[in-house]
């Protein structure tokens, strides 16, 4: 068996192999290639998307510079996608994204690990474990999301979370390490913050 059949299987591997640097490296100089395109190129980074991401649906957008291991090429986004500055995918592995989803800034979502024991860590050796997020989902500012985990749809994850464990549905989950702090109730359809109620009548849908 490869090292890149290895990768694909997520047992442990060299991530330095000839081979996998051959598939890799390419990816990569597509992205030092988008993260040129100017702000206003939104024709540049959709057809960035639809070309080098595994999927991508459509009305998805990303602010500039995002950062990936494999250049979003394991990456599986599906509609409505927002993506704030910074975004980093470490997708050795795969991460699957549902519709609508939205990005804070500097969020991290991690596929790649290494083993604990320190005889295989010192050969630099890795294995990937897949990402899950649902769709809906808000993951905020500084979040940083580890490998194998699954989030589930309507969440939010709150800013500066560590998320290490599967988040279910319709929850709102904060801290290092992530917990769920409460579900999402009625008072959310009626308050946005704090005291302060929403105007449904005025806002177009």
């Amino acid at each position: 068996m490869t090292q890149y059949e290895r990768m694909v299987k997520g047992l442990i591997y060299d991530p330095g192999d000839p081979e996998i640097m051959a598939k890799q490296l390419p990816y990569q100089d597509k992205l030092w290639e988008l993260n040129k395109l100017k702000p206003s190129d939104i024709e540049g980074k959709e057809k960035y998307m639809k070309e080098v991401f595994a999927e991508c649906g459509d009305n998805c957008y990303i602010e500039l510079p995002l950062r990936a291991n494999w250049g979003g090429h394991h990456v599986h986004f599906g509609s409505n996608i927002y993506a704030n500055y910074n975004l980093t995918l470490v997708d050795d592995g795969h991460i699957y994204i549902g519709d609508m989803v939205m990005f804070g800034p500097n969020v991290t979502i991690a596929t790649a690990n290494h083993p604990i024991n320190a005889e295989l860590r010192a050969k630099a050796l890795q294995y990937n474990k897949d990402v899950h997020i649902g769709e809906n989902t808000w993951i905020g500012a500084n979040t940083v999301i580890v490998p194998g985990v699954t989030i589930g749809k309507n969440a939010i994850i709150g800013a500066g979370s560590v998320v290490t464990k599967d988040i279910p549905d319709n929850v709102v989950a904060v801290g290092n390490p992530c917990r769920v702090l409460r579900e999402v109730s009625e008072h959310d359809r009626e308050y946005y913050y704090k005291d302060e109620k929403i105007d449904w009548e005025n806002i177009i849908i």
